[in-house]
C-alpha cells in the first residue's frame, strides 16, 4: 500500500507477495489511492495495542472460489458485504447519536448541549407521546403525558427553543417521529428558513417510517394508503430542496422490539424499504434521485455473530435489490446506511447494573456489522428516562470501543470467516424467503394490511416467550443467578410535574398571539392540497410559521384522511 506504517508481518504489502491474490492489490488502487482521494484516514497509522501495524482489509487467498469473491466482495464495492466505504472506520468513526428528549424544549436542549460537550457526534431527538400521535398539549388526551417520555413539541416555537443555541448547518439533528414526520421536519425545515440557513446545508435524519407503525409500534392517524402517501412526500421534497437530509429512516428497531426473530427484522424492514420505493417510483420519480439518501435503522441483539451476519446481509440484499430489480446506476443508491440501536427489550429492570455489559457487547457486533450510526442504551432505561450519569456511561462505551479496543483499524475484521460467512448467507436466504411471500401480496402494503408481518412478529414474540419460562432462553438476573434480597441501587430520572401545566399556559398564549387571519388561510390551504393529492410539504413549511401546531395540522389530517382503526382491536 506505500502508507507509513503498514509494514511488518501483518501488513498487506507482504501479504500481497505471499500467494495474496492480485484482485486485493487492483482493489487497494482503485479505492484507496486513485479512487480514494478526499477520503483519507484518520491516522497516519493504525497499530494495535501491542504495536503490531494492522492492515485496511484482509481478504481471500488466491485459492478461493469465484462464486464467494464476486458474493463478498471488497469494501466500498458492490454488493457492499464488507461495508459501503472502502476505508469505513479507518476514514472515519460512526456517529455517536445518544437519544434524547423528555420535559420542556428547554430540558432537552441541554441535554443536547451536555451530550455534545460530552463527544457526542450528532443529535437525536425523542418526543412525548402527544407529539407523536397528533395532539397539543393542551389537548385533553394529553394528559398526564405531556414531556413524560420524550420532548413536547407542538408549535414552532418550541422547535426553536429546542435548538437554541444550535447550528443546525453544522450539526446533523435526527428525529424519531412518524405519524407526525412532516409536521415535525416542516417545523425544523421553518425554523432553518428563519435563521436565513439555506435547505442545502441540512443535514440529518427524520424516520418517518410508516409501514413499521402498523407492523409494530401502533403509532398512527390516518390509514396505510394515505399514511405511505405523506411519507413519501417528505422523500419527494428532500430530493428536490434539501438533498443532505435523509428524508425516510426504515426501522426494523421497533419491528425487533415487538418480538421479531432477526431474519424477520431484516425481511420486514427491507420490504418496508421497497414499498416506499415503490411509491415514489409511482410518481415518475427517478430511483437514483431519491434511493441515495434513503436510509435504515436497525436494531442489536444479544446473539453476537447473528447481529453482525444481519447487517452483511442487509447490505448485499438492499444492493441487489437497487441494481437488479429497480435498475439503479448510482452506487450510493444501492448503499445499505444504517443507524443502530442496541436492544431495548434485551434490559432488564433486575439487577439494572449488568445492562451495561449487555450494551456493551450489542455495541461492539453494531461496529464489527458496520454501522454509520449508533446509539447505546443507558443502563437505566427500563425504569425511567436516562439520567445524565447513565448516558454518559452509555456514551463513554462507544468511545471505548472506538479508541480502545482496536477493531475500528482494520475494515470488516471479521469477513471470511467460515461460520461468519454461512450466517449472512443463511440469514440472506431466510429473508428472501419472506420477501418472496410479501411479493406475492402484491407487496407490503397490501401485506400489511391483510396482518401479514403482524401474525409472524406475534408468533415469534409468543414462542421467546415460552422459551424464557422453560429456561431454554436466559436473562441473567431475571430467570437464572436470581438475586432473592435484591434492592433498586441507581438513581432514576424524575420528571417535573409542573411541565406540563408551564406547557400548556405557553401553548395557550402562543395560540392568543397568533393572526387569525393568516393562520386560516394556511389551514385551508393546507386540507386543499391534501385533498388535491398534491405534495403536502412546502404548504406545511408555510402553515407552522404563521403558527399552525402539531395538532392542528393533524386534525387536517384526520379529517381529509380519516382515523385508522386496528382491525385487531375493532
Amino acid at each position: 500500500m506505500g502508507k507509513k506504517g503498514e509494514k511488518g508481518p501483518t501488513s498487506e504489502a507482504s501479504q500481497s507477495t505471499n500467494g495474496r491474490s492480485a484482485d486485493i492489490a487492483a482493489w487497494r488502487s482503485k479505492r484507496l489511492v486513485n479512487g480514494g482521494v478526499g477520503i483519507g484516514e484518520r491516522k497516519r497509522a493504525f497499530e494495535s495495542i501491542s504495536f503490531r501495524p494492522q492492515p485496511t482489509v484482509v481478504s481471500w487467498e488466491d485459492g478461493s472460489s469465484r462464486e464467494q469473491r464476486e458474493t463478498i466482495g471488497y469494501p466500498g464495492e458492490y454488493p457492499f458485504t464488507r461495508g459501503i466505504h472502502a476505508t469505513m472506520y479507518r476514514g472515519r468513526l460512526w456517529t455517536m447519536r445518544q437519544f434524547a428528549g423528555f420535559g420542556t424544549p428547554e430540558d432537552t436542549n441541554r441535554r443536547f448541549r451536555y451530550l455534545l460537550e460530552h463527544g457526542q457526534t450528532g443529535l437525536s431527538t425523542a418526543f412525548d407521546m402527544p407529539s407523536l400521535m397528533g395532539y397539543d398539549a393542551d389537548h385533553k388526551r394529553s394528559l398526564g403525558e405531556v414531556g413524560r417520555e420524550g420532548v413536547s413539541v407542538s408549535s414552532i416555537e418550541d422547535m426553536e427553543r429546542l435548538f437554541d443555541g444550535i447550528d443546525l448547518a453544522s450539526v446533523t439533528t435526527s428525529m424519531t417521529i412518524n405519524c407526525t414526520a412532516p409536521i415535525a421536519f416542516a417545523m425544523y425545515v421553518a425554523v432553518a428558513r428563519r435563521r436565513g440557513i439555506p435547505f442545502e446545508l441540512l443535514g440529518g435524519t427524520i424516520q418517518n417510517d410508516m409501514f413499521k407503525e402498523f407492523i409494530a409500534q401502533k403509532e398512527w392517524i390516518s390509514p396505510p394508503e394515505p399514511s405511505v402517501r405523506l411519507a413519501c412526500d417528505v422523500i419527494q421534497f428532500c430530493a428536490a430542496h434539501v438533498p443532505r437530509f435523509n428524508p425516510i429512516s426504515i426501522s426494523g428497531y421497533h419491528i425487533r422490539e415487538a418480538g421479531a426473530t432477526a431474519v424477520q427484522e431484516l425481511a420486514f424492514t427491507l420490504a418496508d424499504g421497497l414499498g416506499y420505493v415503490e411509491e415514489c417510483l409511482s410518481r415518475g420519480m427517478e430511483i437514483d434521485t431519491f434511493a441515495p439518501r434513503m436510509s435504515f435503522f436497525f436494531d442489536v441483539h444479544n446473539d453476537f455473530f447473528e447481529e453482525i451476519a444481519k447487517f452483511r446481509a442487509a447490505r448485499r440484499m438492499w444492493a441487489r435489490f437497487m441494481k437488479e430489480r429497480y435498475g439503479a446506476r448510482d452506487p450510493r443508491s444501492m448503499m445499505l446506511r444504517t443507524h443502530a440501536q442496541t436492544a431495548g427489550v434485551s434490559l432488564t429492570a433486575q439487577q439494572p447494573v449488568n445492562n451495561v455489559a449487555r450494551v456493551a457487547l450489542q455495541a461492539l457486533a453494531a461496529v464489527l456489522g458496520g454501522v454509520q450510526s449508533l446509539h447505546t442504551n443507558s443502563m437505566d432505561e427500563t425504569l425511567s428516562l436516562p439520567t445524565e450519569e447513565a448516558v454518559k456511561v452509555a456514551l463513554r462505551t462507544q468511545q471505548i470501543i472506538a479508541e480502545e479496543t482496536g477493531v475500528v483499524n482494520t475494515v470488516d475484521p471479521l469477513g471470511g470467516s467460515f461460520y461468519l460467512e454461512q450466517l449472512t448467507d443463511d440469514i440472506e436466504r431466510e429473508a428472501l424467503a419472506y420477501i418472496a411471500k410479501i411479493d406475492e401480496f402484491g407487496g407490503m402494503l397490501r401485506a400489511v394490511q391483510l396482518g401479514y408481518p403482524q401474525h409472524e412478529i406475534a408468533e415469534a414474540a409468543y414462542q421467546f416467550q415460552l422459551r424464557l419460562e422453560r429456561l431454554d432462553e436466559v436473562q441473567v438476573g431475571v430467570n437464572k443467578f436470581v438475586d432473592a434480597e435484591e434492592e433498586l441501587s441507581i438513581p432514576t430520572h424524575q420528571i417535573d410535574p409542573s411541565i406540563e401545566r408551564d406547557q400548556k399556559e405557553r401553548l395557550v398564549r402562543f395560540k392568543a398571539a397568533r393572526n387569525a387571519t393568516t393562520h386560516t388561510a394556511a389551514l385551508e390551504r393546507l386540507e386543499q392540497v391534501c385533498r388535491d393529492r398534491g405534495n403536502v410539504i412546502e404548504p406545511l413549511v408555510d402553515a407552522v410559521d404563521t403558527g399552525v401546531t402539531l395538532g392542528e395540522a393533524s386534525e387536517v389530517f384526520r379529517s381529509v384522511f380519516g382515523e385508522y382503526r386496528d382491525p385487531g382491536l375493532v
